[in-house]
């Protein structure tokens, strides 16, 4: 019995093959394929051939596809983060309900209603990948937009301000709140004598030190902090024209902390206790949730400020 022939007609039409000037062939996506992209979220329209000088010439290395290939591959065996190794994390979307189109050409901030996919993680900061959820300590709250003009990343902490006013002090402070190297204990807890003397040396550090001895560092819930993009950025729209700003996340269920003997003893009685919420949260469908505010200021208002807004040691208060 001759078999019969399958219909075709809602087949998606087969990828379209090309040849190069080297006689290569180019693999591109047809009709209904789905692009392939950079982590950058750039379409790719090959990365089955290298950038060369010549069709048999040398591979350029201004082929950031191949570098960007080649990275991705030598780092699949990922070794345990510095810092933030200890994280939980969700994916969410992002829905705008107000236009920023008078300071930003980004469509992202300015086409109300659109639903753009996300993803979001909490980390801790001193701690190892097997640390507790619970210490003192601050947490890292940071975004993956994947928007149609590519993927925005807003990463941040839920503390305003950061330790140190220049980043070549970042390693010093992060082996100063590592543990003592002696001893390998505190983990993940700053409270030791290499920290203090280095705060104590510090004095810009000063500020930080106050937000992280409250209770902004022994949060209820990932649900209940906030984030803070720290840095100021800058905002262009259409007519080129620049905005300064600062992005604030809010929880809708506003922030909520336990006090330290609390924290001593979910830290005792379950090291997951944070990741364990939110999941146990998202399951129940009782999504977390945050409204995303800006602060924005004009260079003109930056340059009256009694202070360097590019000092991650400062805030600008809400009162300006």
């Amino acid at each position: 019995m001759a078999a019969s022939k399958k219909s075709t007609k809602n087949a998606p039409a087969p990828a379209t093959d090309a040849r190069g000037e080297g006689d290569e062939l180019h693999q591109r996506a047809g009709n209904g394929h789905p692009v392939l992209t950079t982590n950058q979220g750039i379409p790719v329209g090959d990365n089955q051939n290298s950038l060369r000088a010549t069709p048999r010439g040398p591979t350029l290395l201004e082929d950031f596809i191949l570098r960007e290939k080649i990275t991705h591959f030598d780092h699949e065996r990922i070794p345990e983060r510095i810092v933030h190794a200890r994280g939980s994390a969700a994916h969410g979307y992002f829905e705008l309900t107000r236009s920023l189109g008078e300071y930003t050409r980004a469509r992202i901030l300015s086409e109300v209603g659109v639903r753009t996919p996300l993803f979001t993680r909490f980390s801790t900061v001193a701690g190892g990948a097997g640390s507790v959820d619970t210490p003192r300590d601050v947490r890292g709250f940071a975004v993956k937009f994947y928007t149609k003009e590519g993927n925005w990343d807003l990463v941040g902490n839920n503390i305003p301000v950061f330790f140190i006013q220049d980043a070549i002090k970042f390693p010093d402070l992060i082996h100063a709140v590592k543990m003592e190297p002696d001893r390998a204990f505190p983990q993940a807890a700053s409270a030791h004598d290499t920290f203090w003397d280095f705060v104590s040396l510090m004095p810009e550090s000063m500020h930080m030190i106050m937000w992280a001895m409250s209770d902004r560092t022994i949060p209820r819930s990932l649900r209940t902090i906030e984030g803070f993009g720290i840095h100021s950025f800058r905002l262009i729209n259409d007519a080129g024209e620049s905005t300064f700003v600062k992005f604030h996340w809010r929880p809708k269920l506003g922030i909520q902390s336990t006090v330290w003997d609390e924290a001593v003893k979910l830290q005792s009685a379950d090291n997951d206790f944070h990741r364990r919420d939110l999941f146990e949260a998202i399951t129940a469908g009782d999504f977390p949730e945050w409204e995303l505010a800006v602060q924005l200021f004009t260079e003109e208002q930056a340059e009256a400020f009694p202070f360097d807004h590019l000092d991650s040691t400062k805030i600008i208060p809400e009162s300006l």
